[in-house]
């Protein structure tokens, strides 16, 4: 067969079901391949760096790689920034894309450049295929890696020579393997750890969203009690209403649930990456005891020197643990500071709720109608912005996987093509994407996407002309902003141009009807918010005068 046929073959016998992109010249043989594929489903996007968004949730949602596909040169760096987003968001994903003939990759030639070396940066693996015998090798080890914990980015790339080339070698079969177990030793010592402390607290990371680790977190929580923080990417790793729930961290600044972090005698971090939020600002002094618990051993910081380590699949470490903790009895703790972290968090969320403003709203009201108006497995995507810290301390979960929050390289212009993916995955649950009115435009040409695949998906945009998180940082710690300010589209133009439902909701008392209206419609919505970021300084200067309630 033809290269480019033995490389969808590959692709096919490793479950790949999107790919995802712009095809281009140097694709054309992989596109014809591709094309008659009954496995795999192409998704043409309108640009490159959705159609790496798109490849990110999709892995995200499943724990399968998605491709994502551009050509040689601007193609390839078009998906550069949605490729870095899913390697340190911990998302599998295969980037895959063409080049020019060998022939000519010595020397100065038209739209060519180092790809690979370019992807080696952001990625797990970067390879160029050299020979179409070793097609099935390569795409077996970049899926492999891709999946393995933590998993990640894979790139590919297939000159254009290369693929029409003729080889007699098939697809190697998948087989899959056990990640290790952790040391009966090391688990023995954390359970030792637990019975001396009185106050213990779990900082739950990005590899607690896998399904088993959850699962067995919500044991250990249900045994013990102990109040489980979540990072922005783990939310939903226990469920909002449980009582050892204390809700998010990770804002930069000292909140209620930092009170925790503060009397905790033993910090239990599990399936924790620093990229999210760093050790300093929980472990200043350097004086906490630690425990990490995690698929790979901790990051060497001055801040992170965790006492125990246990290393290995994290479902499986939790389960250990759990065993030796039911064997054992009941294991009391001091559970009053965290039963007031609860009650203030919960006082706070509601403050707002009943609001009636007009002209704008504030971020609070929103995100408590928002809350109601989503059902405890649907999916909110948030993209990067003011609103993302909003989101992150005001829109809690029931279930992993339910708010997506990019955290690691926070790529603006995420959430509308993520959100057409989550509705791929999901056709069954009602997608929201939150934007502001930045990240939105940097992204806007995949409204034609969603469009054409008539996606079910409602967009909020949140509209405050202006560049609002860097304000609000530089406002912080200046006490004043440069020039940020913007101009916007006609929104319900916009929405009626690319054959959207538009909605513009000017005061809170319409917002709940008009939010569920959108996520009920046929098709793709557009809700524009004005939102009130006045609110931004409000808080902050709360966070600034946290006094904690025990």
């Amino acid at each position: 067969m033809k290269a480019s046929d033995l490389f969808v073959q590959c692709l096919e016998i490793e479950g790949i079901e999107y790919i995802f992109g712009v095809p281009g010249e140097e694709n054309a043989d992989f596109m014809m391949s591709l094309e008659q594929s009954d496995k795999i489903r192409f998704i043409l996007t309108r640009h490159e760096q959705g159609a790496a968004f798109m490849a990110e949730i999709y892995g995200r949602l499943t724990g399968n790689p998605a491709g994502c596909l551009g050509t040689l040169g601007p193609g390839a760096t078009n998906l550069i920034t949605g490729v870095a987003d899913a390697n340190m968001d911990r998302a599998p994903m295969l980037v895959l894309t063409g080049q020019g003939s060998q022939t000519r990759l010595h020397k100065e030639s038209h739209q060519i450049m180092d790809a690979v070396a370019m992807f080696e940066p952001v990625t797990k693996w970067a390879m160029r295929i050299v020979h179409e015998d070793t097609i099935p090798e390569v795409v077996r080890k970049a899926v492999r890696l891709a999946r393995t914990e933590k998993p990640g980015a894979c790139h590919l790339e297939l000159p254009e020579d290369i693929a029409k080339r003729d080889t007699d070698h098939t697809a190697l079969v998948p087989h899959r393997f056990m990640r290790p177990v952790p040391s009966p030793a090391a688990v023995d010592e954390v359970f030792s750890l637990l019975q001396q402390a009185r106050r213990p607290i779990i900082i739950a990371g990005n590899g607690c969203i896998r399904k088993r680790a959850s699962k067995e977190l919500r044991r250990l929580c249900e045994q013990t009690g102990i109040g489980v923080l979540s990072t922005f990417m783990a939310k939903g790793c226990v469920d909002m209403d449980a009582d050892y729930c204390l809700y998010t961290i990770g804002l930069g600044a000292r909140d209620v649930v930092s009170c925790g972090l503060d009397a905790a005698d033993l910090v239990i971090t599990l399936g924790y990456d620093m990229v999210e939020y760093h050790p300093r600002l929980w472990n200043p002094h350097m004086d906490k005891k630690i425990v990490h618990i995690d698929f790979l051993p901790a990051e060497i910081d001055a801040n992170y020197h965790p006492e125990t380590e246990v290393i290995g699949d994290l479902g499986a470490a939790l389960a250990m643990l759990n065993a030796r903790i039911l064997a054992a009895g009941t294991i009391q703790f001091d559970a009053r500071l965290q039963s007031a972290i609860r009650r203030d968090m919960q006082e706070d969320f509601g403050v707002h709720r009943g609001d009636d403003t007009e002209g704008s709203i504030r971020p609070q009201k929103v995100l408590w109608d928002t809350r109601e108006a989503m059902g405890p497995h649907d999916i909110l995507l948030s993209d990067v912005g003011a609103h993302k810290m909003w989101i992150a301390r005001y829109y809690q979960c029931h279930e992993p996987n339910t708010c997506l929050i990019p955290n690691g390289f926070c790529s603006m212009g995420f959430a509308l093509p993520g959100a057409i993916a989550a509705n791929l995955v999901y056709p069954d649950r009602k997608v929201l994407a939150i934007c502001g009115d930045a990240g939105f435009l940097m992204n806007v040409q995949e409204m034609e996407t969603a469009r054409r695949l008539n996606s079910n998906i409602a967009v909020m945009v949140w509209e405050d002309n202006a560049y609002g998180l860097i304000a609000w940082k530089q406002e912080t710690e200046f006490g004043r902003h440069t020039d940020l300010a913007f101009g916007n589209p006609d929104w319900m133009k916009l929405a009626e141009s690319f054959g959207w439902n538009g909605h513009a909701v000017n005061n809170s008392r319409d917002l709940a009807g008009v939010l569920r209206t959108a996520l009920d419609e046929d098709g793709p919505s557009l809700v524009v918010v004005p939102i009130d970021y006045r609110e931004n300084m409000l808080l902050t200067e709360r966070m600034g005068d946290i006094v904690c309630p025990i």
